[in-house]
């Protein structure tokens, strides 16, 4: 019964639509007139497949997002672990450092990121300034910059995760893995890494799910000509307005989204019983 109202909602307000979309993604599109068409077909699918400009598109996206997730793990374990064992008053600013960034959206902060990584932004202009380039680095559009921009929306996201499990690992079993003669790298990868799994786990699905449906930050730091599969689903919506071949794309991000995901979950749960 406590579940029930909960299940409503998800139910109408996602499974419904979802179902709709897939039947979308089933029909055909008249290129002439724009239109959809009533149909039960592949064809959006095998469209997707056998394009080259498409499979790049998903393999971009793939790797952007397991960069970022690689990235925000790595940047985001020792701060993690800084808040969770901080005895300081200021323990609470600190978290809402963290914080602080998700009220700003993501589209606000990847345009100050453009003011930076601009042919006349901060970085070139700083840099040109103390003569230690001549031309304008080409940081804009680049997929270091849009890896760049990605991560520093997720990073919150992963610390939290991170730091909500380490608080609760105590402070006796790396005391004691030390009193056992363990260096703090055996302690890491012996005691505190095993420990932290879930944590682990958590910050890298989620980080790794916004990475593969970002839009904002791709289309302003990429370009036109950096697609990744948000921006795709979009155009092939507003813009083209091909609603059949943009909800097989879709369903194609979600699927890559839900094994990868699922995939990863397994390893580490296998990993984690042992």
């Amino acid at each position: 019964m406590l579940v029930t109202p909960a299940t409503i909602l998800v139910a109408v307000g996602l499974l419904i639509p979802l179902v709709i979309l897939f039947r979308y993604s089933l029909n055909e599109f008249v290129t002439q007139r724009k239109l959809m068409v009533e149909a039960v077909t592949i064809a959006n699918y095998a469209k997707f497949f056998t394009d080259p400009y498409y499979i790049n598109v998903l393999v971009r996206t793939l790797r952007v997002a397991v960069t970022v997730t690689a990235i925000c793990l790595v940047l985001g374990f020792p701060l993690a672990y800084v808040l969770a064992r901080t005895q300081s008053r200021f323990k609470n600013l600190l978290l809402m450092l963290v914080v602080l960034p998700l009220f700003v959206g993501s589209a606000v902060r990847a345009a100050g990121w453009m003011t930076l990584f601009g042919s006349k932004g901060a970085i070139n202009a700083t840099l040109m300034g103390l003569g230690l380039i001549s031309t304008p680095l080409e940081i804009m559009y680049t997929e270091t910059a849009v890896i760049i921009g990605i991560t520093a929306v997720n990073l919150p996201f992963m610390v939290l995760s991170l730091q909500s499990v380490i608080e609760n690992i105590g402070r006796d079993v790396e005391e004691a893995a030390f009193s056992l003669g363990a260096h703090p790298l055996a302690m890491f990868r012996r005691v505190l890494w095993p420990l932290a799994l879930p944590g682990v786990l958590a910050g890298t699905i989620l980080t790794f799910i916004l990475g593969m449906n970002a839009y904002a930050t791709p289309v302003l730091l990429g370009g036109p000509k950096f697609q990744m599969m948000g921006p795709l689903v979009y155009g092939q919506f507003a813009g083209v307005n091909n609603w059949p071949f943009g909800a097989a794309i879709s369903f194609i991000l979600m699927t890559a989204t839900l094994l990868l995901t699922i995939a990863a979950n397994l390893i580490v749960q296998r990993r984690y019983r042992r």
